[in-house]
């Protein structure tokens, strides 16, 4: 802020005083006298403009008071080492002197406390409010300092000895004992004086482009400042006084209950100061957050919408600005490291909350190891960083810091080093403009840092590393090439799948969560098969919830032996989330109800999972039937109406053919869950049994299963 921030009425410095007094239960002087003072104090205050610094000074008094106080019995920072004073020292040591002098003077001469802290404001008339303060407390220093350091050396230093008698030192730490509650009552004082200072100070430092006099809170508290300078500086004569006594008269000198009760009560009356500046100056740091916070979302966008020569600008905004610690943790050999080890790189950004689930870390590491293996084609071309998104609002728990170092330790790749890294403005950034809802996302950049996928996760569940190098155009392209087969539904989650389709089998892919149609569609379609001698075999994928449900059907199946399982819930969740990706997939290209056939029994598979049982058949590679539980049962059941076609159509056209039929008298409902943490959601979707546009629902929805611990969110 500028020097001597304006008032917006001389009347204020007085008026906001009024405020203090009335929380002072046992003010010093009457409301009409507090008014009539702070009149005086504000008449003397005539700014001439000059820039005073007084950080450097203050940091130096705070020095000298802390070794004082603690009279040198604790280990503390030494800031005076790293500034140099001397220039600034020249040109304010002779105003110090004189406010040193003035207050001694006036302490010996038994001076009103008042009349003496109105001369010093009138010494320092010219000065800003936070100078005169800061001016005023290095005075102070300059004897309450002297006086300490003589006490400490006194004993071991013949000039300090001789200088300490004339002072009267040694008798005074003789009686040290009874003095005890006097120093600690000074001490306590010199804290609170401190507090109100560094408190002035900072407003003075608020940046100016940030905030202005038209902010309530700044405002308020420039209007309460000429108020808190003046009972600080008061407390400084006090204190001064307490020493001067001393000195002059040795340990003999006695305190009134007067002055004793002065001490007190302006201990209390800053410290009523000091809760209403922190007060607002926490009000202005907000403000200063959020318009920072605004600044920096918008220069994110700009940065995105530019050309650059690498990522290391994008990079850098997004992860940590500063050059001076290393953000990222490298996963294999978990040092921290520079953000230069991803310069011309594609970089995958892997963003997500403390609650990413051990499935998805699983596959994800599963995926990013085999790309490491097969080669160097991938290996020098992208890498994999963790960016990590916590509320900053939210306390920092030990059940956090434990969840997000063990996930941190079990990545393979890149992680920021710690989430309070990520600013909030990113945060805001990642979630408005990339569209992250706490489901993981997985950005691709190029090694100049554009984005070239708004999220790549899909597509890597869906092919692996062959989607290399995760850009929309290589999505698109993969599609281009894909077909409705049985490889393209749980290629890489099992190999055993994978041999039954180059023997020729047929295969009934099925789930859900009814226990009674599970044993009746797998006896029922394992007579069939031994009817028509042809050689089946079934795998139960489950469903995508309801895992604990899902485990108990898995028991009864392999209790039972009705089928072949994934004994593996990983593999199931992988089954359900490939399908999911495709939809995803198809919605982030824009390409969602485009008449794509593949893409319609896509959508029949995942609304099947949420409205009972389905079961998928094929002759090998070929899909033959995507049905529903209502259809494909009785398609079984009725073997008997159909089995004469057989020899003719061949067991997978003559199960189509009367599968058919049935599908065109039953008509099951269609539906579709996108979860609120979905990034994308359509706003509209074509019925892939009918074509017709879709309702729309809000759900709420609970199903009890693998619940993320409430203390994450807490």
């Amino acid at each position: 802020m500028a020097s001597g921030l304006p008032l917006r009425h001389p009347a204020q410095g007085f008026n906001a005083s009024q405020q203090l007094i009335k929380s002072d239960r046992g003010g010093m002087l009457t409301m009409s006298d507090d008014n009539v003072m702070m009149k005086q104090i504000v008449g003397t205050h005539a700014p001439d403009g000059r820039e005073v610094d007084v950080t450097p000074l203050l940091h130096l008094v705070e020095d000298i008071l802390k070794r004082a106080t603690l009279q040198a019995h604790a280990e503390l920072e030494d800031k005076t080492q790293q500034i140099n004073f001397v220039s600034m020292i020249d040109a304010l040591t002779y105003t110090i002197d004189r406010i040193s002098c003035e207050i001694a003077y006036k302490a010996l001469s038994g001076t009103d406390a008042h009349a003496t802290t109105l001369s010093i404001f009138n010494m320092l008339t010219s000065y800003s409010w936070d100078a005169k303060l800061v001016l005023t407390l290095a005075a102070f220093a300059l004897n309450y300092g002297e006086f300490w350091l003589l006490a400490q050396i006194y004993s071991s230093n013949q000039l300090a000895k001789s200088m300490a008698i004339l002072r009267q030192l040694p008798n005074i730490m003789e009686h040290s004992g009874s003095l005890k509650p006097r120093f600690e009552a000074i001490n306590n004082l010199i804290k609170v004086m401190m507090d109100v200072a560094r408190c002035v100070v900072q407003f003075k430092d608020l940046p100016s482009s940030y905030i202005s006099n038209e902010v309530t809170a700044l405002s308020t508290a420039m209007a309460h400042i000429p108020t808190a300078v003046y009972w600080t500086m008061r407390s400084v004569v006090a204190c001064a006084a307490q020493i001067t006594g001393l000195t002059t008269m040795g340990h003999e000198f006695s305190v009134s209950t007067t002055e004793a009760w002065e001490l007190s009560t302006l201990a209390h009356k800053l410290n009523n100061i000091l809760e209403l500046l922190r007060k607002q100056l926490a009000t202005c740091y907000q403000h200063i957050d959020e318009r920072r916070s605004i600044e920096t979302f918008q220069m994110l966008k700009n940065l995105f919408e530019m050309i650059h020569i690498d990522n290391m600008k994008v990079l850098k905004a997004l992860i940590y600005a500063k050059d001076d610690i290393q953000p990222l943790i490298d996963g294999s050999s978990k040092k921290r490291v520079h953000l230069d080890v991803l310069r011309r790189k594609n970089v995958l950004l892997l963003i997500s909350g403390l609650d990413i689930s051990n499935d998805e870390l699983s596959i994800l590491e599963q995926i990013y190891n085999e790309s490491r293996q097969h080669g160097t084609r991938l290996d020098n071309q992208y890498e994999v960083v963790w960016i990590p998104v916590v509320d900053h609002s939210v306390h920092w728990s030990d059940p956090m810091k434990d969840r997000f170092e063990s996930i941190q330790s079990a990545m393979p790749w890149f992680t920021v080093y710690h989430p309070s890294l990520i600013e909030m403005a990113v945060i805001r950034f990642i979630k408005e403009v990339w569209h992250f809802r706490n489901k993981p996302i997985l950005v691709v950049l190029d090694p100049q840092g554009k984005v070239v996928c708004p999220n790549a996760l899909h597509m890597m569940w869906i092919w692996g590393s062959n989607a290399f190098p995760f850009t929309s155009l290589r999505e698109e392209s993969l599609w281009r090439e894909e077909t409705w087969r049985l490889e393209l539904l749980v290629d890489g989650i099992d190999p055993v799948i994978l041999n039954w389709i180059k023997e020729g089998k047929y295969i009934f892919l099925y789930g859900g969560d009814d226990i009674e149609w599970v044993r009746k569609f797998t006896k029922t379609a394992r007579a069939v098969a031994q009817a028509a001698r042809v050689p089946l075999e079934m795998v139960y994928v489950g469903k995508s919830s309801k895992r604990d449900k899902i485990q108990r059907v898995m028991a009864t199946i392999t209790m039972e032996k009705l089928s072949y399982i994934w004994e593996d819930l990983t593999m199931i969740w992988f089954f359900w989330t490939r399908l999911e990706s495709m939809l995803y997939s198809k919605i982030q290209l824009g390409k969602l109800d485009d008449h794509d056939p593949m893409m319609q029994e896509i959508k029949k598979l995942l609304s099947y999972d949420r409205e009972g049982g389905w079961a998928v058949l094929s002759n090998g590679s070929n899909v033959v039937v995507n049905g529903h539980s209502t259809t494909v049962l009785p398609t079984l059941v009725e073997y008997d109406l159909w089995k004469d076609q057989v020899p003719d159509k061949g067991f997978d056209l003559a199960f189509h053919d009367h599968h058919l039929k049935l599908h065109d008298i039953s008509h099951p409902c269609c539906r579709f869950d996108f979860p609120m943490t979905t990034g994308r959601i359509p706003h509209t979707m074509k019925c892939p049994e009918c074509n017709r546009t879709m309702e729309k629902f809000s759900t709420f929805l609970c199903c009890h299963d693998e619940t993320i611990p409430d203390v994450l969110f807490q």
